[in-house]
């Protein structure tokens, strides 16, 4: 590096000007034949202006060898934003839907064919031959015939899906007690039926109800 390049100018000028003077002196002197002592005179009166040059600028100093013991530097700490961050727990995302497929058609299931319609077999039951002859003036009590006791006795009569009596109840009684009575023995021993079917015309139980008219004979 030149230190020169700092030298004032005006210094520099001044410097010229003498070495200008000086040099012509000196042609003038060996021109005009001047003693030689003359021109170390000039020459020792000509003062050269020194250029002080500046001190060379100090170089800065190397930086320090790394040390692992120095402290590491402060975390830079970033203020808060006065803006809130966007929540974004709530967003959905931008991704768009697949459209629903179309449910497909179901086919109708056929309802299964209604069973033909079942003939109604059904039959009222009824007696086996002539109810008149169930009870008959022969069965008149001597007592009732002594006594010209009579009247109508109604009765009631179940019977079973064979057609035999299963049971005998008064509906109406006569008045007297012994006709009543008399009324369903008759009836348990002598009444047959034929069975009542039901809608499948399979026999079934049932019942049977008359009246039986106690007169004396004439």
């Amino acid at each position: 590096m030149a230190y020169g390049d700092n030298v004032d100018p005006k210094n520099r000028v001044v410097a010229i000007v003498l070495v200008g003077l000086f040099t012509a002196l000196l042609g003038y002197g060996l021109v005009n034949g001047l003693n030689i002592s003359i021109v170390k005179k000039l020459a020792e009166k000509l003062d050269v202006v020194d250029v002080e040059e500046p001190p060379p600028p100090e170089e800065p100093p190397p930086p320090p060898p790394p040390d692992n013991k120095l402290p590491p530097p402060p975390p830079v700490v970033t203020p808060p934003s006065p803006i809130p961050p966007p929540n974004t727990s709530n967003q959905v995302s931008s991704v768009p839907e697949a459209p629903p497929r179309p449910p497909l058609p179901i086919p109708p299931i056929a309802a299964p064919p209604a069973p033909p319609p079942t003939p109604d077999m059904s039959a009222p039951g009824k007696p086996r031959g002539n109810p008149g002859n169930w009870a008959s003036p022969d069965d008149y009590p001597a007592r009732a015939l002594r006594e010209e006791r009579q009247g109508t006795t109604g009765f009631r009569v179940s019977y079973d899906a064979s057609g035999k009596p299963t049971g005998c109840d008064v509906t109406s009684s006569s008045g007297h007690a012994d006709l009543d009575d008399l009324t369903c023995k008759l009836m348990m021993r002598r009444a047959r039926f034929t069975p009542a079917k039901d809608r499948a015309g399979n026999p079934t139980a049932s019942s049977y109800s008359s009246r039986v008219k106690w007169q004396i004979p004439k």
